[in-house]
């Protein structure tokens, strides 16, 4: 049951995860310029040591638009050709997600295409995502400014909680006595 609501989700899910990525990339054309150049490739995020207990991930490659935005290739092309390829570590799927929500990269390998690898790698250093400003656009400054406060203060508590908890780092077995 738990993988036929994931069949059903995961499309939605990643066609709005999409959306938000477009609106990063969107609000700065600098990214947009770097990504036209790679119009029609192809990159693929590969999660490695995915549990099996859990249903698994949808495809996660994307096309670069000629406009220097991205579309998820999971819907029809369902396994196009990658011109970059980059593996994370997934074995701790709540690990990954809990490091990423406090801005520390993972550990990734890559191959494929040099210079599609330097953007991308641009990209993730310098695009960031001004929810305060987004938050101020919906809801207005009397709101945004308290809720932005609140999400810091919590993003800043994971992050104390992830580097002061080493029961969460997998670690290597004693050696045999």
């Amino acid at each position: 049951m738990l993988h036929n609501l994931n069949a059903l989700l995961a499309p939605a899910l990643m066609e709005r995860l999409v959306l938000v990525v477009n609106h990063v990339l969107g609000a700065e054309p600098a990214a947009m310029q770097r990504l036209q150049a790679h119009a029609q490739r192809v990159i693929q995020l590969q999660l490695q040591g995915w549990p099996t207990l859990l249903p698994p991930p949808p495809q996660l490659a994307f096309r670069v638009t000629p406009a220097g935005m991205l579309e998820w290739c999971g819907g029809a092309d369902a396994s196009p050709v990658a011109d970059l390829s980059v593996r994370v570590d997934a074995s701790n799927p709540l690990l990954l997600m809990a490091r990423a929500a406090t801005g520390e990269r993972p550990t990734v390998s890559i191959d494929g295409d040099a210079q599609l690898a330097g953007d991308v790698n641009w990209l993730l250093l310098n695009l960031r995502w001004d929810i305060a400003a987004d938050m101020e656009r919906t809801f207005g400054p009397a709101v945004a400014y308290p809720l932005h406060r609140l999400g810091s203060a919590l993003a800043r508590a994971l992050r104390a909680a992830l580097q002061g908890a080493p029961g969460l780092t997998p670690r290597a077995p004693p050696p045999p006595t």
